[in-house]
């Protein structure tokens, strides 16, 4: 909640900024970032709290099913690629047809080594075009890059390794990864590293925040729980972009323990308690 209730006030203040012209629909498109924001740094809590238990058992990745979802009930599937000898003019073409920014490289087995993207092509044209070669003492980076952008296949144009991403990872994990390497897709591959589909940011966006119909549906089930039966029915619960206003009557007691539980509900952004006492 602290992360949300951070970066919900950071926005608020450049809404208000004098001079800042939103577009319409803007407010909207950042609430749902904001929101995805969470859910990423909640996954990312919970990978570091799992690193600093260096004791405790390995958890394993959750299977279709069981209420978490993974990434294959959202990956693309087939997934476009390239293979690792490919020249570089029909890398062109593949990109252009699967209409990527990016695309895995693959060899033989079908195991992907890496990735080739639009980046790579046009650093090879610029370094051809401009005729520039490094120093013998230019940078060590300079002359990778030169290096690299004298090949002409994808084996040899290509960013290895790939950060792939297994099918039955969550889609919370996920994203933090692909939050932390900056990528809008990720190939997914099978635990023999082979290509079996691939996962776009988007996807992961869409699975992570819920509609506020499901959230409600939560913080109902959670007001049963908490609630004695005959507090059930004073409590009136609204949810709006993730937003969720209790109103009615409750014992103090009750109530808090009521906002806790609440509180700690994913993709729940803010609560607003206009409980009052009975």
């Amino acid at each position: 909640m602290e992360a949300h209730e951070n970066l919900s006030a950071q926005a608020d203040a450049r809404r208000e900024a004098p001079g800042r012209r939103w577009s319409p629909g803007e407010a909207a498109r950042q609430d749902v970032l904001l929101r995805y924001l969470g859910a990423v740094a909640t996954a990312a809590a919970g990978h570091a709290a799992e690193e600093g238990a260096m004791a405790a058992p390995k958890r394993p990745m959750a299977p279709p099913g069981t209420g978490r979802l993974v990434v294959r009930e959202v990956m693309d599937v087939p997934a476009g690629y390239v293979r690792a000898d490919l020249p570089y003019r029909d890398i062109a073409r593949v990109l252009a047809r699967e209409q990527a920014g990016a695309l895995p490289v693959i060899d033989e087995e079908d195991q992907v080594i890496g990735v080739v993207s639009e980046s790579d092509l046009l650093a090879k044209v610029a370094f051809e075009a401009s005729g520039h070669r490094p120093g013998p003492v230019g940078r060590l980076r300079e002359r990778r890059v030169h290096g690299k952008a004298r090949g002409e296949t994808a084996a040899d144009l290509m960013t290895s390794p790939a950060i792939t991403v297994l099918p039955d990872a969550t889609v919370a994990e996920a994203a933090w990864l692909a939050a932390l390497s900056r990528l809008k897709r990720m190939p997914v591959t099978d635990r023999r590293g082979r290509l079996v589909g691939v996962v776009c940011r988007d996807a992961l966006l869409q699975a992570l925040i819920r509609d506020d119909a499901g959230i409600r549906a939560d913080v109902e089930a959670v007001v049963r729980a908490c609630c004695p039966p005959g507090e059930r029915d004073a409590v009136q619960v609204a949810v709006h972009d993730g937003i969720v206003e209790l109103t009615g009557r409750m014992p103090a007691a009750t109530s808090q323990r009521l906002l806790a539980e609440v509180e700690r509900i994913t993709d729940v952004v803010e609560v607003k308690n206009l409980l009052t006492g009975p």
